[in-house]
């Protein structure tokens, strides 16, 4: 069974970086991904496999979720990443995180391997995994991929790549409407995050919204942030330690949210004592749809206190 944690922000982190690392592991984001794949050059893989076992052993990362990006299953470095992050680790990583998964066979592969190693080792925590969705095949087969494997915790929308796959006219990462030569009327990425929500909601598990590349721009960050939680993200990347606090903020339920949907559990609780099904609170009706929704607000206030 999938497990739950808190992900408001998933900062990345360069695995060949030891600097970068340490002060990831001070940050206390929710989430950190220590990256193998496009932010390590080629002649540096192999090294950053051993530094990130280094750290993952040696740092102090208090809650934070600690998550290894591996290379693509289509190159020859993702089952060297895996066994070598996997067996030096062991416990101390909590998640795999597989890049450019096309089908639900890609997740079984690395699933398999997985099982093999924490047997074969006497690992006696199970690895949870997280996947991108950052190609048109990976979109199209999105919902058998969702429910690939039970170790499945979080699906991830790779805007970069996804932008590439489907020859979108862009060379930004990130945004929602033409930051370059054409405005683009509306969110552009609508139909593919919520494509993937859907998919993930429906599987139980996170819906996570890739990076936003302009760092120097906080407020387009904010923006796309807030724009991925309307359309039922969970959180976001984060590519700078600058973008942390946005995230957080934008993924986590204000004050108002949080008493407004005590309000409603309340005022929904005296009327079905007195028998009705619907009660109006504020000048609003509210019934058992409302009591769902203000239940998510208050699971998701104690995910992020405990």
């Amino acid at each position: 069974m999938a497990q739950f944690r808190i992900r408001r922000c998933e900062l990345a982190v360069p695995g060949s970086n030891w600097k970068f690392i340490e002060k990831a592991a001070e940050s206390g984001v929710d989430a950190v991904f220590l990256d193998l794949e496009d932010a390590v050059a080629p002649s540096e893989k192999e090294k950053a496999r051993d530094t990130i076992v280094k750290a993952l052993n040696e740092l102090d990362w208090g809650r934070t979720t600690r998550i290894v990006r591996i290379n693509g299953l289509d190159t020859h470095y993702a089952y060297r990443d895996l066994i070598t992050v996997v067996e030096g680790a062991r416990e101390n990583v909590d998640v795999i995180l597989v890049p450019k998964v096309n089908t639900a066979a890609d997740l079984y592969m690395v699933d398999t391997l997985l099982t093999q190693i924490e047997t074969a080792n006497n690992i006696n925590r199970e690895i949870g995994l997280e996947c991108l969705i950052e190609t048109a095949k990976g979109m199209m087969n999105v919902d058998e991929i969702a429910f690939a494997s039970p170790r499945l915790e979080a699906m991830v929308f790779g805007i970069a790549d996804y932008s590439a796959s489907i020859t979108a006219r862009t060379t930004a990462i990130g945004g929602h409407g033409g930051e370059e030569m054409f405005e683009y009327p509306g969110h552009r990425w609508n139909y593919a995050i919520s494509r993937m929500v859907v998919a993930a909601k429906a599987a139980g598990i996170q819906a996570i919204d890739g990076p936003y590349g302009a760092i120097d721009d906080p407020e387009g960050y904010r923006q796309s942030a807030a724009m991925a939680s309307m359309l039922g993200c969970d959180g976001k990347w984060a590519i700078h330690p600058s973008q942390i606090e946005l995230a957080e903020e934008i993924f986590s339920p204000t004050e108002e949210e949080v008493d407004k949907a005590r309000r409603i559990i309340q005022a929904y609780e005296e009327g079905m004592a007195k028998g009705a099904g619907a009660v109006a609170l504020d000048g609003k009706m509210i019934d058992a749809a409302s009591i769902k929704l203000a239940e998510n607000v208050l699971r998701k206030v104690e995910l992020i206190e405990n």
